[in-house]
């Protein structure tokens, strides 16, 4: 009894030991990883940042200012829009500026650093009137890192290279270049204005109509690229005081090719696009002089209603259709969804021989538009999609050699090949009852 007290007491002393030993290390690991660790220049929360003043050598300072809504606007040396991209990375960098290592604890001399004047100065304004001020100096020798120090802090610190990059920008990297002040996901107008045509264009949900000349269905993708090369615009801030006054001369004397006016909730601005020889140039409502912009921009605008029609005759796309009813002179086919099975008249139809109907249905395109050639259709289609919501029909005639269709309530006539109209009918003849399973 006395040898188990005994050995019970040896371990228990033992795993004290041990646990003391372990939390003795471990508190030793911990300072000498925190002496390791470079200490942190700044430490503030992006949110409560509301301004920034960047001052370099030989330049106007750079100031800026978050507005109520939250967006980050220059205000010196002149009112202008940022670009929130460049200023939001900024921020974050002198949110959570990070050292290397420390320099000095006691910088008797910070000149030596190129600090005493500093290179560039960043002031910090926060909410509560707090503020702070960032002081970075030169290259380290090595060429590896840059000085830097905390106004009112004696402690001098090296940072990466790269932190200086993301904050030591000029008042042409801060401001927004684009030529139109616009989201391609907010416009909800869009108007285009030729010497030949004016195109108007209204966006339904996530679908484009055209409103003028007339009413008709719009291809979205071509209307959805347009309106991205607009939003895509951006003024050429590189060129000289000598070539932008070329540039307002060219514009002046080139040739009107279209005048892009965008509506959001925010109001309209427009962009007047003119060539000279094969130069393309805009001129913004948004913001001041004339730029060059991409040939790809030129092209876009110049285009005629028909280029931003919707071919297609039917809009179902590839959902499934629920019906399908198609008269061609003395022939009628009629076809139900029900469950995963076609049918009509009762009977079940062949799916392979349906779905190629529906395929060749789907496909039908204008090969262009015409103003007349449309009587006495020979064919009628109707096909009813999304449960039953979208019901479309349209009326087919003969013309020539071609087809000319027409759809339900719409003025557009869309030409046919002939053979995508013998395609779809032979297509329906060729559906059979599906064949029984064997027994």
């Amino acid at each position: 009894m006395k040898i188990r007290l005994i050995l019970a007491t040896v371990v228990l002393l033992a795993l004290v030991g041990t646990l003391y030993w372990s939390d003795h290390r471990k508190s030793a690991d911990d300072k000498k990883a925190s002496a390791d660790t470079p200490p942190q220049i700044l430490k503030v929360d992006e949110t409560a940042i509301t301004g920034l003043q960047i001052k370099k050598k030989d330049a106007e300072p750079v100031a800026l200012a978050k507005n109520s809504s939250g967006t980050w606007q220059i205000t010196q040396p002149k009112p202008l829009n940022a670009d929130q991209g460049t200023v939001s990375s900024a921020v974050s960098t002198v949110a959570n500026l990070n050292s290397e290592r420390v320099v000095e604890e006691k910088a008797a001399d910070v000149k030596q650093f190129g600090l005493d004047p500093a290179g560039l100065e960043v002031d910090i304004s926060e909410k509560d009137h707090k503020a702070q001020k960032l002081l970075i100096g030169d290259d380290t020798p090595a060429g590896s890192a840059i000085y830097a120090m905390l106004a009112g802090d004696p402690r001098v610190f090296t940072i990466a290279s790269y932190h200086k990059t993301s904050i030591d920008k000029s008042l042409n990297d801060l401001r927004d270049k684009r030529l139109l002040q616009i989201s391609a996901d907010t416009v909800s107008r869009l108007d285009l204005i030729r010497k030949k045509q004016e195109i108007e264009f209204g966006r339904n949900t996530e679908e484009w109509q055209i409103l003028k000349p007339e009413p008709s269905r719009a291809n979205s993708l071509q209307v959805g690229e347009l309106l991205g090369k607009l939003a895509d615009a951006k003024m050429d801030l590189s060129e000289s005081e000598k070539d932008s006054k070329e540039a307002a001369s060219a514009f002046a004397r080139g040739t009107v090719i279209a005048t892009a006016k965008v509506t959001d909730a925010s109001g309209t601005q427009e962009l007047q696009i003119r060539k000279d020889k094969d130069i393309y140039y805009g001129k913004s409502s948004a913001v001041e002089g004339v730029y060059k912009v991409s040939s790809n921009l030129g092209q876009a605008v110049d285009k005629g209603v028909d280029d931003f029609r919707n071919k297609k005759l039917f809009d179902f796309g590839f959902q499934e259709p629920n019906k399908i009813e198609l008269h061609a002179g003395s022939k009628a086919y009629f076809l139900s969804k029900g469950g995963a099975d076609w049918w009509s008249n009762g009977k079940k139809m062949d799916a392979g021989g349906v779905q190629d109907l529906i395929a060749k249905l789907r496909d039908l395109a204008a090969s262009k538009f015409v103003d007349s050639g449309f009587a006495n259709p020979e064919i009628e289609i109707m096909i009813a999609s999304d449960d039953g919501k979208r019901v479309e029909k349209v009326s087919i005639a003969k013309s020539g050699n071609g087809y000319i269709a027409k759809r339900e309530n719409e003025p557009a006539l869309y030409e046919l090949e002939g053979s995508s109209v013998d395609g779809f009918e032979k297509a329906a003849d060729d559906i059979k009852p599906a064949t029984p399973p064997k027994k």
